[in-house]
C-alpha cells in the first residue's frame, strides 16, 4: 500500500501522479472512481499495460466500456478506508506534522492486516 498526503484542495489528478508512481510493482487492473477517468491518466494506464475500469462521466463524448464484475471490488477499497477512519486519531488528524499521520496511518492498517490475519 502506498499513502501519500496532499492539501485538502488538490484535485485527484495530482494525487494519481504521486501514488501511481513507477516504483511501485505493476498492477495489473486499476479500479477507481470518475475523479481518475481523464484521457491522460487512462493513457498513462494502457502505456503500462494496466487494465483501467473507471466509470464514465455523462458528459463523455467518447464512450469507454467497463466491466461491472471487476468494478465491483472497489467495494473492498473503500471498505478498507471506512477502517482506516475508525481509528479516531486518522478521521480527525490530529498530528501536527505529515510523517507523525503517515505513520499512524500505517500502525492503523499494520493493525487491521494482523487482525484479519487472526480470523
Amino acid at each position: 500500500m502506498r499513502t501519500e498526503i496532499t492539501p485538502g484542495q488538490t484535485s485527484d489528478y495530482m494525487g494519481f501522479d504521486l501514488v501511481m508512481a513507477d516504483t511501485l510493482p505493476e498492477p495489473s487492473v486499476l479500479l477507481a472512481e470518475r475523479g481518475y477517468g481523464a484521457d491522460s491518466m487512462r493513457k498513462k494506464m494502457e502505456a503500462r499495460d494496466v487494465l483501467t475500469q473507471i466509470p464514465m462521466r455523462k458528459s463523455r463524448k467518447m464512450r469507454v466500456g467497463m466491466e461491472h464484475s471487476l468494478y465491483s471490488l472497489r467495494n473492498l477499497v473503500e471498505r478498507c478506508f471506512n477502517k482506516l477512519k475508525n481509528a479516531r486519531r486518522v478521521a480527525t488528524r490530529y498530528d501536527k506534522t505529515a510523517e507523525s499521520f503517515l505513520g499512524f496511518i500505517d500502525i492503523t492498517s499494520i493493525r487491521l492486516w494482523l487482525r484479519l490475519l487472526s480470523t
